[in-house]
């Protein structure tokens, strides 16, 4: 229905205009002003639903909730607001005072989290003014970059810290499970965030953790709408999707902690009855000794503090800044380690043209734990890869090289068979190339049109052009860098660039970063898996690694609610530390 309606209703066809003068307007625009100023006559001139008239209020009578009526209390802005005010009064929402106990450095650590994440918000805003290339072309962009690199450094080291704190308080007593479950989902979020900026930094090691990064999400089936390789979406996940989730969590998270108060210092009881009694004093407000507590003058300071410490922290360290591999510079610096890479691609032996789902319908390709998430999901970004990373990208210069569209013209019109013949020999003499003054020199073998086609897709990659035909079939701005990167990976140079950084998998490496910067130590839970002997020799070790992560996941925020786990706090008495003051000032 809806089909046909868009056939019958057409905008695609050529647009219709009026002239008067020098304006020109088209019929279209014309028509939504002659709406408009329709509308705007028919709010002047329809009558207004009446509505019963209060009276006045007595002179210097501010409204207030004891002077409501019966008929305003039947009003849902009303009950709104009523609801609001009774969970969360004014009281609760900028407190001036905080139970006693609070007096540990380990409850900074909230406000901090809080500071950090501003900075890491107006950094992120002022890169995002500046364009996706700024920082890596301007000195000041640069410095903007390192700032937003250290405030996400400390806002995720401040989190943790918050998160041990809470944990060894036992923070979810009191009907504060809710309080919990928020901060652990903030943090989660907070993790994927940081994961997407990472990605969005258009470097090495971007690419790296794209690329790696990949078999994991591929194997959950997300790939289709979380293509980790594709600039663009990444960058909208990071800058919207993701920011929206986790304020949304974090502003959650703290109505709760004002509605709730924070968690009172553990006590043990004894016997049902003093138990019951302590289990409902610790859900109420504290009843006991305060202190003055100024939460602007705090969460000023902090900010002020963080700020200053990010810059400090920016100008000293500065941020990463590896460039990206480009199939360019590969086949520059690696020519034979490119020309064996294509060759597979050609062949269909590479990584990529065995990969399976989403690229492609190889048989027994995808990781199944109990369901294979790859094979449902389908293929849904198909590649060719002899077609895709070879044959199309040479026929675009064949017009003008008569060896060349005699050479595809050849190999294209041989059967599979005779490709296949061609194909084997040629990888097997390419391991034996030799360069003089740049040019190719591969053994005499049984391999048809294959040296032509190699040497040549050598040349046009040298030349920078399958960079851009690899990119130009993207549509609009080219953001997704799937099939360059997938070609990148295919070969070895790219690993090595990897492993002199110390950057593989085998070496901790998704949580590594370029040089001797932090990388993303917040990521240990999910590479963990890999270096498991068992795991890591898994052909399922993606889903091995993402299941298992998951389950942790869902353990921490369920800790309120699984019997010994929540009990740690207790038979661990850390917590006496963290209330040793305010312990001896009672006693």
């Amino acid at each position: 229905m809806l089909n046909y309606l868009a056939a019958v209703i057409n905008l695609n066809h050529p647009q219709h205009y009026l002239n008067w003068s020098f304006f020109t307007i088209s019929v279209a625009n014309l028509i939504i002003i002659a709406l408009m100023i329709v509308i705007f006559g028919l709010a002047i001139m329809l009558p207004f639903p009446k509505t019963k008239l209060q009276p006045p209020l007595p002179e210097h009578q501010e409204p207030d909730e004891s002077n409501v009526s019966a008929e305003d209390k039947k009003m849902l802005t009303y009950k709104v607001r009523h609801f609001f005010l009774h969970i969360l009064p004014p009281t609760k929402l900028l407190p001036d005072r905080q139970p006693a106990y609070v007096a540990s450095w380990i409850y900074v650590f909230g406000v901090a989290t809080l500071a950090a994440l501003g900075v890491v918000i107006l950094s992120g805003a002022v890169l995002a003014i500046g364009g996706v290339n700024w920082w890596h072309e301007s000195s000041l962009g640069h410095f903007v970059n390192s700032a937003h690199l250290w405030s996400v450094e400390l806002f995720m080291a401040f989190m943790v810290i918050h998160l041990w704190g809470k944990f060894w308080m036992a923070a979810w007593r009191g009907k504060r499970a809710l309080t919990w479950m928020t901060g652990v989902l903030a943090f989660a979020i907070s993790i994927l965030e940081s994961f997407t900026g990472y990605l969005s930094q258009q470097n090495f090691d971007s690419q790296w953790i794209a690329t790696n990064g990949k078999d994991a999400i591929n194997a959950t089936g997300l790939g289709s709408f979380f293509n980790l390789m594709n600039f663009g979406q990444m960058l909208t996940w990071h800058i919207v999707i993701i920011p929206i989730l986790l304020l949304s969590f974090v502003t959650v998270h703290i109505v709760l902690v004002r509605v709730r108060g924070v968690s009172h210092p553990i006590q043990k009881a004894h016997g049902r009855a003093e138990k019951k009694a302590l289990k409902k004093a610790e859900a109420g407000e504290w009843r006991g000794a305060t202190k003055r507590y100024d939460i602007i003058k705090e969460g000023s300071l902090a900010t002020l503090i963080v700020l200053a410490l990010v810059l400090v922290l920016a100008g000293l360290f500065s941020s990463p800044d590896e460039p990206p591999v480009t199939i360019s510079t590969w086949a520059k610096i690696a020519p034979a380690d490119f020309m064996a890479t294509a060759t597979s691609e050609l062949a269909g032996t590479s990584e990529t043209a065995k990969y399976g789902p989403p690229y492609n319908n190889t048989p027994n390709a995808s990781q199944k734990l109990i369901v294979s998430w790859e094979s449902l999901a389908g293929v849904h970004q198909p590649i060719k890869t002899a077609q895709a990373f070879v044959l199309q990208p040479l026929q675009k210069l064949a017009p003008g090289n008569s060896s060349l569209q005699t050479a595809l013209n050849r190999y294209n019109k041989a059967s599979s068979a005779q490709q296949k013949v061609w194909d084997q020999a040629y990888l097997q003499a390419v391991d034996k190339v030799s360069f003089k003054n740049g040019k190719p020199i591969v053994p005499k073998a049984n391999d048809g049109p294959v040296p032509t086609l190699i040497s040549n897709e050598l040349t046009l990659a040298q030349s920078g052009a399958i960079d851009a035909d690899l990119l130009a079939e993207a549509p609009f701005y080219g953001t997704d860098y799937t099939k360059p990167l997938l070609f990148i990976e295919d070969g070895n140079y790219f690993a090595s660039l990897a492993k002199a950084q110390h950057m593989t998998g085998e070496q901790w490496g998704v949580m590594n970063e370029s040089g001797s910067f932090p990388g993303q130590p917040w990521l240990w839970l999910y590479t963990l898996w890999y270096q498991i002997p068992s795991f890591s020799t898994s052909f399922n070790v993606d889903l091995i690694a993402i299941y298992l992560t998951g389950l942790a996941t869902m353990l921490l925020l369920a800790v309120p609610f699984i019997p010994g786990i929540r009990d740690i706090p207790k038979w661990i008495p850390v917590h006496r530390l963290i209330w040793r003051q305010w312990r001896s000032n009672k006693f």
